[in-house]
């Protein structure tokens, strides 16, 4: 029968503070080398850019998986460490990381697939941190490139967190030039060629004046034919990035020089019905 009297509480409470100030030691030490290692890697990278090595997209991108691996590999000494305080054998916490890693090979393919999928998204830059992409039915930049998930945030502020197993076309519409498109209807009173000549003397002016453009805009002529209007299109390139705000200075310059020259822009007119049956009992 156990003897609460003849045991030996104060060597308990001694041992116990002993090993409470170790893992106290090593947590604060965790922190600190995770606090210096995330810096130098930081550091190591900003030097990268400033040589002008990689991209700022990939060295963002690699940036973000370098600190993920130093983390896990951080946790793994961690978990060694406090397991020699506790009195455990390290090579059981190996035989443990076996033992998972068979788990995740027979019952987490998943997650295998993640990482493998991960690795050459990474490998082949199908994606860097910042790009434009499309994958599936999502739209949106490049957030995070991990080897488990993909982050990418729509335009409307979500952020997606993709598995990278799913992810099995990217276009990527960052990757060079991009077009930026703008149609016009007017008038089919109006002359085609005389509106057509008028854009695209305001196009080459606009094109001198935004650093945004980097080819046209070219009016290529006419692209269909409405109800009540004959459409016109506009092309250019633009940088990436800079597409949307392209097309709309396109659009308020359409606007104003067809306003200017009395070109008109047709649209829906509404008629009041009850209002026009006063008038004829008037």
């Amino acid at each position: 029968m156990f003897n609460f009297e003849n045991f030996n509480w104060e060597a308990l409470l001694l041992e116990g503070g002993v090993i409470a100030a170790q893992v106290i030691g090593i947590l604060i030490a965790f922190a600190l080398v995770r606090m210096i290692g995330k810096k130098l890697i930081d550091r190591f990278f900003d030097k990268l850019l400033i040589k002008g090595d990689v991209t700022k997209g990939r060295a963002l991108t690699l940036r973000s998986l370098s600190e993920n691996v130093f983390s896990y590999a951080l946790i793994f000494i961690l978990v060694a460490t406090l397991f020699n305080i506790f009195g455990l054998s390290v090579a059981s916490l190996i035989a443990g990381a076996g033992i998972v890693g068979l788990a995740i090979g027979f019952g987490a393919q998943g997650l295998v697939s993640d990482v493998v999928t991960g690795f050459f998204l990474l490998l082949e830059k199908q994606l860097d941190v910042n790009d434009y992409v499309t994958v599936g039915t999502l739209d949106g930049i490049v957030e995070a490139v991990g080897l488990r998930t993909t982050q990418i945030r729509s335009f409307d502020g979500t952020l997606n967190y993709i598995p990278n197993r799913d992810i099995t076309t990217v276009s990527n519409h960052s990757r060079g030039n991009i077009r930026a498109l703008v149609d016009i209807g007017i008038s089919y009173d109006e002359n085609i060629d005389e509106a057509i000549g008028i854009l695209q003397t305001r196009c080459e002016q606009l094109a001198a004046a935004d650093t945004n453009i980097v080819e046209g805009p070219e009016v290529i002529g006419v692209q269909g034919f409405g109800a009540s209007d004959v459409t016109l299109r506009i092309i250019a390139k633009a940088k990436n990035g800079e597409q949307w705000a392209v097309e709309r200075q396109l659009r308020k310059a359409i606007k104003e020089t067809l306003d200017a020259n009395g070109i008109e822009i047709p649209f829906p007119h509404q008629v009041n019905i009850h209002k026009n049956l006063e008038l004829q009992k008037n």
